[in-house]
């Protein structure tokens, strides 16, 4: 089994809280709008990373970064896309079991036609009454399963 931490929408700010629940993860998914590659860097002393720009990414480093992502563990195909409006792709065709998202900062977990789709919402400041969050993915073999954690809101 192996356990993939999520995170997305951090706006240039990594909780310990989160740091906390990444580490012991096989690797690591940023879904964007990270702000700044030290973000990234400090991610990879936890695992592997595998981040996509967002929408308020700019600047040399986040050129760097691709607008979507596709990669495999196991046998389980995950793709990878900021703002899930922009999927042009049908993950299926594609090989795709999980697609991770970010932009909304809405917390989601849905199943649609045998795709896992996850949203770990904002870690980054809250944003309305939305909750700070972040997830999990648990990939065995094709088998996969997912949850979201929300975490503490200190006041920053």
């Amino acid at each position: 089994m192996l356990r993939v931490g999520l995170i997305a929408d951090t706006h240039d700010l990594l909780r310990d809280e989160a740091i906390a629940f990444l580490t012991g993860s096989d690797h690591i998914v940023h879904a964007g709008d990270i702000m700044d590659e030290w973000i990234i860097e400090r991610l990879a002393t936890l695992a592997p990373v595998t981040a996509v720009r967002g929408n308020n990414d700019r600047g040399e480093w986040a050129q760097r970064l691709p607008e979507t992502a596709f990669f495999t563990l196991e046998q389980t195909g995950i793709y990878i896309i900021h703002d899930l409006k922009a999927l042009t792709v049908n993950p299926i065709d594609i090989g795709a079991r999980v697609v991770i998202s970010g932009h909304s900062h809405k917390p989601s977990i849905t199943e649609r036609a045998g795709v896992l789709y996850i949203n770990p919402g904002s870690a980054g400041r809250r944003r309305f009454k939305l909750p700070i969050a972040v997830a999990e993915l648990t990939v065995t073999g094709t088998e996969v399963s997912a949850r979201i954690v929300e975490l503490p809101n200190p006041a920053r």
